[in-house]
C-alpha cells in the first residue's frame, strides 16, 4: 500500500520536470497518408542560400539532389556584391548555368561616406551588367544597419534611393526580408507561441528600443514598396503574416507590386488548410515557392502541404511549429503558378524551356 502511494506521488513529480522540448508525443491517429518526396511539377526555389564559390564536385552533388526533388532552378540569394559576386556567378554558371539564378546584394559598408549613395549604386549597376538576376536584401537591412553614431538607418533612408533607381532601370525583382516573427518582440512567457524557439535560441529575442518595433519595421517596408511601384518586391516568409492571411490579402490588394515567398513558413498554411487554400487560390499570382535553409529531407513537407489532402502530419522543426500539418490539395494551375510560373514572370532571365506551359 505504501508503495502505491509513493508511486502515485512520484509520477506527477517526474512529469513536472519534463520540459516543453522533451514533450514529443507520438500520435495514435491512423489516417490515409500520401508522403511526397518529389514535387508534382518542376519548381523554382526562389529562396536558396549557397556558397557561390563551392567546388565543382559539390555543385554536381547539389544539382543531383535538386534533380531528385524536381527542383529545376535554384535562386541563390547569397551572391554578395562587387568582385565576390562576379567571381561567384562565374563559378556557379560555369557548368550548370541554367540551374541557378544568382541575386546580388547591396553594399551596406561605410554608410557615413558622403559618396556612399553613388558608390553603392555604381557597384550594383556593375553587378547587374555582370549577370545579377535580382537583388536580395537581408533582414539586417533596416533593422541592424547603423550609422557611425549607432543610429538605426531605415530602409526608406534617402541614401538608398540611387540604388533603387538602378533596380527599376533594369527591371529587376527585389526579394527582401523584413524583421522576424512578431512574437520575437513579445514577452517570453507561457503565452508566446515562439516560446520554445526563444528559449532554445535566446539571441533571437528582439528589443524595440534597439531594433525598432515590429510594426515600425513593417510600416517602413510598406512605405518603400509604395514609393517604388515600378519595382516588383517579394516579401520573404509571407512577410511574417502567415498567421493573418486576411491582412496579407489587403496588402496585396493595396500594392500590386507586392509578392511573397513561402520560405520557412509552410507551417502557417499547414494549420489553416481551408482558409489557406482559399487564399492561395485568390492570390495565386502573388505567391512564390521557396525553402530557405537547404535540407533535402525537409522539402517533402512543402510538397505534402501544397499538393496532398493529408491530415495531421508532423512538421520537421518543433521550435518553429509544435502543431500538426494539414494539406491544401491545391489545383494544378495554382501549383504551377506557385512552383514556377510567377517566378518566370518576375525573373525573365531564367530559362523557362524546362517547365510545362
Amino acid at each position: 500500500m505504501r508503495l502505491i502511494i509513493y508511486l502515485s506521488l512520484l509520477t506527477p513529480a517526474l512529469l513536472a520536470q519534463m520540459t516543453i522540448q522533451e514533450y514529443t508525443p507520438k500520435s495514435t491517429l491512423v489516417v490515409p497518408e500520401h508522403p511526397r518526396s518529389r514535387a508534382k511539377f518542376p519548381f523554382i526555389d526562389v529562396h536558396g542560400h549557397q556558397n557561390t564559390m563551392m567546388a565543382p564536385d559539390k555543385l554536381d552533388a547539389l544539382v543531383k539532389d535538386m534533380d531528385g526533388l524536381n527542383l529545376q532552378v535554384m535562386v541563390n540569394l547569397s551572391g554578395g556584391f562587387g568582385p565576390k559576386f562576379r567571381d561567384g556567378i562565374r563559378n556557379m554558371k560555369a557548368v550548370h548555368g541554367k540551374r541557378f539564378a544568382v541575386f546580388c546584394n547591396l553594399d551596406l559598408t561605410n554608410l557615413d561616406d558622403p559618396n556612399y549613395s553613388m558608390r553603392a549604386a555604381q557597384t550594383l549597376e556593375e553587378d547587374i551588367k555582370a549577370g545579377c538576376q535580382g537583388v536580395k536584401f537581408f533582414k539586417q537591412f533596416g533593422m541592424n544597419t547603423r550609422d557611425g553614431k549607432g543610429v538605426r538607418i531605415p530602409v526608406t533612408d534617402p541614401r538608398f534611393e540611387a540604388s533603387f533607381r538602378v533596380i527599376a532601370k533594369y527591371k529587376l525583382m527585389v526579394l527582401i526580408h523584413t524583421a522576424d516573427p512578431k512574437p520575437f518582440w513579445d514577452p517570453v512567457d507561457k503565452f508566446n507561441e515562439k516560446y520554445q524557439e526563444l528559449t532554445e535560441i535566446p539571441s533571437r529575442r528582439k528589443d524595440a528600443a534597439k531594433d525598432g518595433s515590429w510594426e515600425q519595421l513593417m510600416d517602413e517596408a510598406y512605405t518603400l514598396f509604395k514609393r517604388h511601384r515600378d519595382i516588383n518586391f517579394a516579401h520573404a516568409h509571407l512577410g511574417w503574416l502567415g498567421g493573418d492571411l486576411a491582412k496579407l490579402g489587403r496588402l496585396f490588394d493595396e500594392m500590386p507590386n507586392l509578392h511573397c515567398d513561402i520560405a520557412a513558413v509552410i507551417y502557417e498554411f499547414g494549420r489553416q488548410p481551408k482558409f489557406a487554400r482559399q487564399f492561395c487560390t485568390k492570390y495565386q499570382d502573388r505567391l512564390l515557392m521557396g525553402k530557405d535553409t537547404w535540407n533535402v529531407g525537409e522539402f517533402n513537407t512543402y510538397f505534402r502541404v501544397l499538393e496532398s489532402g493529408d491530415e495531421y502530419f508532423e512538421y520537421y522543426r518543433k521550435r518553429h511549429a509544435f502543431w500538426r500539418m494539414y494539406g491544401l490539395e491545391l489545383p494544378d494551375e495554382v501549383l504551377k503558378k506557385i512552383y514556377y510560373k510567377n517566378v518566370l514572370r518576375l525573373v525573365p532571365s531564367i530559362d523557362g524551356k524546362a517547365f510545362p506551359k
